[in-house]
């Protein structure tokens, strides 16, 4: 089984070509669909997403990742560690997380952040993507610009708001693998772009 790529880029001419990019094993990917069908069977996605992303702002701190995930303390140490954590969490959660350690599984916990929110997008036909704009954006206007790409491109899409002090005016959108501009820089490059592709009027003599 391949693994799962989720992949972005954005290019600035003020600033390099940077990418993120979340490369997720078919391990994670399994026990992700698992626990997602589960909670979807209980009808405790919601609850089960807020678990996850808790778990998931643990782990990610690097002094208990590296303690964790680290062989040579033993399990139940490790175990009982992470159940002080997870105690107030749904009992499908804390029996996932037991299942794991069961299986020797516990690094599936590394990704499970970013597995669990592709599932719940996909389920829900949703992508995921941001805004750049000059100056904060208030949360109607990134809810109606949401709402008109979403129309655009036939999915529910959810944005982030950048600031990108770059920008004269407007904003950039960047979701699904495009790049939607809406910028004074863009539309004036877009301009430009045709002046220099149309014809030009031959001069009378």
């Amino acid at each position: 089984m391949p693994r799962t790529i989720v992949a972005w880029s954005m290019n600035s001419s003020a600033t390099p070509s940077r990418s993120l990019e979340v490369i997720i094993d078919p391990v994670t990917t399994r026990y992700t669909e698992a626990l997602f069908g589960l909670a979807t069977a209980q009808g405790v996605v919601d609850q089960i997403r807020a678990d996850v992303e808790k778990v998931t702002n643990e782990v990610s701190d690097e002094t208990v990742c590296a303690w964790l995930f680290d062989a040579r303390i033993p399990q139940e140490d490790r175990r009982a560690k992470l159940d002080e954590v997870t105690g107030d969490c749904h009992p499908v959660m804390r029996n996932f997380i037991g299942l794991l350690f069961d299986k020797n599984r516990e690094v599936v916990l590394k990704d499970l952040g970013a597995a669990f929110r592709l599932k719940w997008l996909s389920s829900r036909g949703a992508v995921e993507g941001h805004v750049e704009s000059a100056l904060a954006l208030g949360a109607n206007e990134i809810s109606e610009l949401s709402a008109a790409i979403g129309a655009r491109l036939g999915k529910e899409v959810m944005l982030e708001n950048r600031i990108n002090s770059d920008l004269v005016g407007g904003v950039r959108v960047f979701v699904d693998n495009r790049l939607i501009d809406y910028s004074v820089k863009g539309r004036l490059a877009g301009l430009r772009r045709k002046m220099m592709e149309s014809e030009l009027p031959a001069l009378n003599s």
